[in-house]
C-alpha cells in the first residue's frame, strides 16, 4: 500500500487480514491487554464514493454492505459485530461509559443515546468503535486499571480538550491515573491540509494561551491559518499527564492519502467513514 508518511510521527503499521488492510500502532501493540486497530478504505464490499471499506450507515451506503464491512472487522478480533459498541458523535466531549448490556449498540440493534463523542469500558470482549475522516482518533489504555477509551476529537473536542476529559472520566469510574495510561493520536487530517479561518483560530489561541504557537502557522490566503491537530491533542495528553514515553502520534494524513484513506476535506464530502477500534482482552 502506496502511502505518504509524514516526519516525526510513530510508524504506523500496516496489517491484512484476508482482504482487509489495517493500521496499527507498535506502542499499543506491545501490551496484551489490549486489541486495536485503524481501518483503513481495503477490503470490504462498498461501491461507488464508499469504496470499499465503509463503516457508515448514515451515509447513503446499502445496509448490507456495511453489516458485512463491520462483520470482517470484528473476525479481526475473533468477535462477532454483536460484541461491537459505537459512538453517536455530535462533536461533542461527552464520554459514555460501556457495559456488556450495550453490546451491539450502532450496529446488530439500535443506540439508545445520542452525543457520545468518547467510549470508555473496563469489561473484556467489548469493542469499541469510534467514526473518522479527518478528525482525530484518540485511543487510551489503563495498563493498571485494566480500562481503555476511544474518542472522537476534532477542532471542536480539541479546543475542549477531549483527551482530558476523557481521562478525568477514566479516573472517575475507574481510578485511573494519567502515568499509568499509554495513548495514541490516529490518522487524521495533517497542518499542510487543514486550513481554517481566524475564529477556530482564536477559539485554539484563547484554550491554549502558551502553546497555540505550536499548534498554528499563517495559511496561504490572508485570514486563514494552518492548524495542527496532532500537535493540539499531543499537549493536552501531555499537559493531562500522560507519559511522553506512552504516547505516539501518527505519521498518517487522511487527506494526504485519500485513495486508501476516507478524508472529508479531500472528497469534498461524497465518502465514507473510517473506524477505530480497541477491546479489552479476556485474561
Amino acid at each position: 500500500m502506496d502511502l505518504k508518511r509524514k516526519t516525526g510521527g510513530a510508524h504506523m503499521n500496516v496489517n491484512q487480514y484476508k482482504e482487509v488492510v489495517y493500521l496499527t500502532f507498535p506502542l499499543l501493540e506491545q501490551l496484551e491487554m489490549v486489541r486495536h486497530l485503524f481501518s483503513t478504505r481495503i477490503g470490504g464490499v462498498s461501491r461507488g464514493i464508499y469504496e470499499s471499506m465503509n463503516l457508515s450507515y448514515s451515509r447513503g451506503d446499502e445496509k448490507e454492505a456495511v453489516d458485512e464491512n463491520f462483520k470482517r472487522i470484528a473476525e479481526i478480533f475473533h468477535t462477532t459485530p454483536d460484541k461491537i459498541v459505537c459512538s453517536r458523535q455530535t462533536h461533542t466531549t461527552n464520554v459514555r461509559v460501556v457495559s456488556k448490556k450495550d453490546c451491539g449498540k450502532g450496529v446488530t440493534c439500535p443506540q439508545d443515546y445520542d452525543d457520545v463523542d468518547g467510549l470508555i469500558t473496563n469489561e473484556p470482549g467489548i469493542l469499541l468503535c469510534t467514526f473518522y475522516a479527518d478528525c482525530v482518533p484518540l485511543y487510551f489504555a489503563d495498563v493498571k486499571n485494566k480500562a481503555v477509551g476511544l474518542a472522537h476529537s476534532g477542532w471542536r473536542g480539541t479546543v475542549n480538550k477531549m483527551g482530558e476529559v476523557m481521562l478525568g472520566k477514566m479516573h472517575e469510574v475507574y481510578g485511573t491515573n494519567p502515568e499509568d495510561v499509554y495513548a495514541a493520536i490516529g490518522p487524521s487530517i495533517c497542518q499542510d491540509c487543514y486550513e481554517v479561518g481566524i475564529e477556530v483560530a482564536d477559539a485554539f489561541r484563547q484554550s491554549f494561551p502558551d502553546k497555540w504557537q505550536k499548534m498554528l502557522k499563517a495559511g496561504r490566503q490572508e485570514g486563514k491559518y494552518q492548524l495542527d491537530l496532532w500537535e493540539a491533542n499531543r499537549t493536552v495528553l501531555l499537559n493531562a499527564g500522560i507519559l511522553e514515553s506512552h504516547l505516539e502520534v501518527t505519521d498518517l494524513c487522511t487527506c494526504c492519502n485519500s485513495r486508501v484513506l476516507f478524508s472529508h476535506r479531500a472528497s469534498n464530502g461524497k465518502r465514507g467513514n473510517l473506524a477505530a477500534f480497541m477491546e479489552l482482552r479476556k485474561s
